[in-house]
């Protein structure tokens, strides 16, 4: 099954989330095939850019809700495994040795701001929508945390973390999430100038830049990365997730919201 799709030309690689019945919302196989493409282009020294982008009117809706379900019920080694490929896939991404433009649109949710924020540079349509929602289904946004504090900051991170309320595309940029918000229709035109832009650049300066970019700034550890696998792991299979889960699928108030609005 195809739900990723990959074009190259002249230097530059197009990866393109192809989900878009489910909002492009991302399981175990599409995480599989990214990181494939990933992997791939990292060894490709010919390659001066990665544009990433996504099918239909959303980005992406985040992890599918259902694999998040069915992992649950996995032993707690096959739901670190399980945990551990989404974390292994944005760490890829994030050190990329060159530089990755991402476009997005509509909603762009949990671990779809993850990879957003491992991006280097990002465009956004101004009626894109965004939550770090992972808490009202009795989760945590532990697998993205170190990629989006780096980009937002730890403070501003706690807030958007812990109320887990949606924000807007201008509040993504207020914040570093994004580098530049455009009206949908002028995105193409925005990319195709940022494109331009990109490859004005020397491609082994382009390289080193980023290479030294990501020495003075590493990113997370591989014990910080396994930490938040753990973290993850362990709420997946807590009594708050089935019941945050549970109520989504039957489209009602989980147990703590019923006493929150009752009080």
């Amino acid at each position: 099954m195809n739900l990723t799709r990959m074009h190259r030309q002249a230097g530059i690689a197009h990866l393109t989330l192809a989900r878009p019945e489910t909002r492009n919302a991302f399981n175990a196989e599409m995480i599989g095939e990214l990181q494939a493409h990933l992997l791939a282009l990292s060894s490709d020294a010919s390659l001066r850019l990665l544009i990433l982008d996504a099918d239909g009117e959303h980005f992406s809706a985040g992890a599918d809700l259902a694999w998040m379900q069915a992992s649950s019920k996995l032993d707690p080694e096959a739901n670190r495994h399980d945990a551990g490929t989404l974390s292994a896939m944005i760490d890829t991404l994030y050190r990329l040795p060159c530089p990755v433009l991402a476009v997005v649109q509509g909603s762009v949710m949990g671990g779809a701001i993850g990879m957003v924020a491992a991006c280097d540079i990002v465009l956004a349509a101004a009626d894109s929508r965004w939550a770090l929602s992972e808490l009202r289904l009795g989760l945590a946004p532990a697998i993205i945390a170190p990629y989006v504090m780096a980009a937002v900051g730890a403070r501003a991170f706690t807030q958007l973390a812990l109320s887990a309320r949606g924000f807007s595309a201008q509040e993504a940029l207020d914040h570093g999430l994004v580098h530049a918000v455009h009206a949908r229709e002028q995105l193409a035109t925005a990319l195709q100038a940022q494109v331009a832009s990109l490859l004005q650049t020397a491609p082994q300066a382009s390289r080193t830049a980023k290479a030294l970019i990501r020495r003075l700034h590493p990113g997370p550890s591989a014990a910080d990365r396994q930490q938040c696998i753990e973290v993850i792991a362990q709420l997946r299979t807590a009594a708050e997730a089935q019941e945050g889960l549970e109520a989504f699928f039957q489209r009602r108030t989980p147990a703590w919201g019923t006493i929150c609005a009752n009080s």
